[in-house]
């Protein structure tokens, strides 16, 4: 076994590892009596709902897509758009075998159908990881700024009684702790760029830099702001489905959700394919909403155990429908 195919093993058993340990543990914290709860809040779950929360996830999925061929194109690879669609999600199912290497399948899936070169597409590859990215630290920015009171009551719980001090003025401290920390990053980021460029971390940083600079030299750049917010929208849309689905949980706003969203974005990185992770970081901020902690948990799984099983369904369909369509002398 070479090393890389080693550190791949040790990567997911330790991924998945993490996720089990954190089940375990969030079982043996519940009550028999919680256990029931969260149960019973499972079975009451509005299944009528699944149906828009599977079509949602699928245009999540498709917007990815188009916005992949938007960067494709600035490598001249004209790949046809049902062939992008089903390599994108045949990435996600494989993410969920092993870490990080979906991205690497839906390059190599595409570059088999469409007779390009792989290793053309590896930057577009990066400047969309390094795009969300981005989009993610302005969501958690967002969820800061208008929800800084829950967030608040979290740190409070985590931290101890010393945050109790500034709970009254939790929006503002938090917002400056977080502008100062961001202002510190970039200086600390410009200040030491020069010295590290040469090791594997600064070509790492070099790479996103890199990514996201080539986003604003695309032709369609209005085009691939719109997909992105159509994705996360999407994300954010799910949650809110999930919400509704449940009646201890249909009251809650739509900055829950935004919320929501960045936890449970945490926990999908956390674990392997957000496995216990992100039920536990859902559950855990719904509790500072008001909503017990066995709703929050079943709240979390659900929507877990959705968003998973659109990822398995739709990607082991297009396992089946690639070779297929590709039969076909010409794409659509």
């Amino acid at each position: 076994m070479n090393k890389k195919v080693l550190l791949t093993v040790l990567q997911y058993i330790i991924f998945l590892g993490l996720g089990v340990a954190i089940i375990l543990y969030m079982s043996g914290k519940l009550s028999d009596e919680q256990k029931a709860d969260m149960m019973g809040a499972i079975e009451s779950v509005r299944l009528w709902l699944l149906a828009p929360i599977f079509l949602i996830g699928f245009l999540s999925h498709y917007f990815r897509a188009l916005r992949w061929k938007l960067l494709l194109e600035q490598v001249d690879v004209k790949a046809s758009t049902t062939n992008t669609t089903l390599a994108v999600l045949i990435g996600y199912i494989t993410n969920l075998v092993l870490p990080r290497a979906g991205e690497v399948a839906k390059c190599t899936i595409l570059a088999r159908y469409e007779k390009v070169p792989a290793d053309k597409m590896i930057g577009t590859i990066v400047a969309e990881r390094a795009f969300d990215m981005v989009c993610l630290i302005l969501i958690t920015i967002a969820a800061f700024v208008f929800q800084a009171s829950y967030i608040g009551d979290y740190a409070e719980d985590l931290f101890g009684p010393m945050s109790s001090k500034v709970k009254g003025v939790a929006a503002t401290i938090y917002f400056q702790v977080f502008i100062v920390v961001g202002f510190v990053f970039l200086i600390a980021f410009f200040l030491f760029l020069k010295r590290i460029k040469q090791t594997k971390v600064g070509q790492f940083i070099k790479g996103l830099g890199d990514g996201i600079k080539s986003i604003f030299k695309l032709k369609k750049r209005g085009m691939f702001l719109l997909y992105t917010v159509l994705i996360w929208g999407c994300y954010w849309f799910l949650l809110m489905l999930g919400f509704w689905s449940m009646s201890q949980l249909e009251h809650l706003s739509g900055l829950c959700a935004l919320v929501v969203l960045v936890f449970g974005s945490i926990g999908m990185i956390a674990t392997q394919g957000g496995i216990g992770a992100y039920p536990a970081l859902v559950g855990q901020i719904l509790f500072f909403y008001g909503i017990e902690e066995a709703h929050g948990l079943a709240f979390g799984w659900v929507s877990w155990t959705v968003q998973t099983g659109v990822v398995v369904i739709l990607g082991a369909a297009s396992l089946i429908l690639l070779p297929i369509y590709n039969r076909k002398p010409k794409h659509g």
